[in-house]
C-alpha cells in the first residue's frame, strides 16, 4: 500500500476551504484521507471470504456493511479521479462493483446477504475480481488484500 494510503487518519487534517458536496456547513476530509477510504472499502471487497468473516465478526454486522461501506467510498471516486489520486480508468471498474451490489439488492430470489454467500456466491467472486484489478491498477498488491 502506498504510504499516503497507509498514513494514519490522525495525521490527515481537514482543509476548511473543502466543503461537502451536499452541507454547506461541513467540512469534507482531506484528499488522502478520502482515497484511504475508498482503498480500504476496496480492499475489503477484494478480501478472500474468510478474511470479510473476520471482519464483519470484529464489527458485529452483516455482510451487507461490505456493499454498503463500498457505496460510501464509491462517492469518493469521481472527484478522486480528478485530483489525480486513483487513476482515470479505475471508474469503470468502480462503477461495474457498485451495479453489482445494486443487482445484489434488487434480486429477490437469491440471499446474497449471508456468510455463506461471501463463499459461495458466484457474484461475490465477481466484485472480489473487480476489486483486486482495481487495486493492482492503484499499485496495490494482492498479497496485500
Amino acid at each position: 500500500m502506498s504510504p499516503e494510503a497507509a498514513a494514519p487518519i490522525a495525521e490527515i487534517g481537514a482543509r476548511p476551504e473543502e466543503k461537502a458536496w451536499d452541507d454547506p456547513g461541513v467540512e469534507t476530509p482531506d484528499p488522502l484521507w478520502r482515497r484511504r477510504l475508498l482503498i480500504e472499502a476496496l480492499t475489503l471487497v477484494a478480501a478472500p471470504a474468510p478474511a470479510q468473516v473476520a471482519w464483519l465478526e470484529m464489527h458485529g454486522v452483516g455482510a451487507d456493511e461490505i456493499a454498503l461501506d463500498f457505496e460510501h467510498a464509491f462517492l469518493l471516486a469521481e472527484r478522486l479521479a480528478e485530483e489525480g489520486l486513483i487513476h482515470h480508468g479505475a471508474l469503470p471498474g468502480l462503477r461495474v462493483i457498485d451495479v453489482v451490489f445494486d443487482e445484489m439488492t434488487s434480486d429477490k430470489t437469491a440471499d446474497r446477504w449471508t456468510v455463506e454467500a461471501l463463499f459461495q456466491d458466484a457474484v461475490w467472486s465477481r466484485a472480489r475480481g473487480l476489486a483486486q484489478w482495481i487495486l493492482a491498477g492503484e499499485g496495490i498488491s494482492s498479497s496485500e488484500v
